[in-house]
């Protein structure tokens, strides 16, 4: 099998822009060049990886099989290259996704951390949901990302290392004229601002209302952002599920308080998921140890 990296990069344009025609425009070459470059693949795979439709180009069972290695091995070749450049210029980027909990309790810590012991190194930071994340994690476009385990089973391209638990509370503003209320049912009729989207696996608004038998309730506002979160909590009548070690933090404590609910309330582990088998980038591996630290730390304190 001779594949080139040139066939690998036009098999991924077509994949991405749906269109022989779009491909060839963004790699700045013949129509021709890039239909006979994919065909070249096919042919050396044995396997059809794209098919022609009315709309485009779409990709075959196997080409999307084969697309998600293709992304990985391209990611690892761009991490060697930027080692390599690291040695020449000192500096080398580490990209990161964070969870709405880590965003707020690990990552600022640990990005001011890291920017102390590695002056040289840039940081990308993204934050969003393992959903989101986690297809970066595995292709390569994230180095790691730091969030809740929320499946069972993690993917098998992904290790995932626990760092905390987390738990969590129904919270509402101080004046918030539910705030004495001891049953969730009670709260089937209140609007929510969620952190978590709506149908998210195990996510702690889901667990919470159906271990108690219970529907959802209405979720008037659903974001990625803990700011944002408590800032419309605490100008409404929302309510919102917190973890509880973030109500420490001076926006929370200054306008909201937990309800004191009798259902017991949920835990979430957070971890960190990596690519399995992949080693990391220097400087990637040297903040992934810091937030491991940054993450002992939040332990310790309680």
């Amino acid at each position: 099998m001779r594949m080139s990296l040139r066939q690998l990069e036009n098999f991924v344009a077509v994949a991405e822009t749906g269109s022989i025609r779009a491909a060839a425009r963004g790699l700045r070459v013949s129509q021709p060049t890039v239909t006979k470059s994919v065909r070249h693949l096919e042919d050396e795979l044995h396997a059809q990886l794209v098919q022609r439709t009315p709309q485009g180009v779409t990709l075959t069972s196997t080409g999307r099989n084969f697309l998600a290695r293709v992304r990985a091995a391209q990611a690892e070749l761009r991490k060697a290259q930027e080692e390599v450049a690291y040695g020449r210029t000192g500096a080398a980027p580490v990209a990161l996704g964070v969870g709405p909990v880590a965003a707020v309790m690990l990552a600022p810590q640990a990005v001011a951390r890291f920017h102390l012991e590695s002056p040289g190194a840039t940081v990308r930071v993204v934050e969003g949901f393992p959903p989101a994340l986690l297809p970066q994690v595995r292709d390569g476009t994230l180095d790691f990302a730091i969030g809740p385990k929320l499946d069972a089973q993690i993917d098998p391209a992904l290790s995932f290392r626990p760092l905390f638990r987390e738990d969590f509370a129904v919270v509402a503003r101080k004046d918030h004229p539910l705030r004495g209320v001891r049953s969730l049912a009670q709260l089937v009729d209140a609007e929510w601002a969620a952190l978590w989207k709506s149908g998210l696996p195990n996510s702690p608004l889901d667990r919470i209302f159906a271990a108690a038998g219970l529907p959802l309730p209405r979720q008037v506002v659903q974001c990625e952002s803990y700011n944002l979160v408590v800032s419309v909590v605490a100008r409404t009548h929302m309510l919102t599920l917190l973890s509880r070690r973030s109500l420490a933090l001076p926006l929370a404590r200054d306008s909201l308080q937990p309800i004191a609910l009798r259902e017991q309330h949920p835990q979430l582990t957070v971890g960190m998921f990596t690519r399995a088998g992949a080693p990391m980038t220097q400087h990637a591996a040297a903040f992934a140890k810091v937030l491991v630290s940054e993450a002992r730390a939040l332990v310790k304190a309680g």
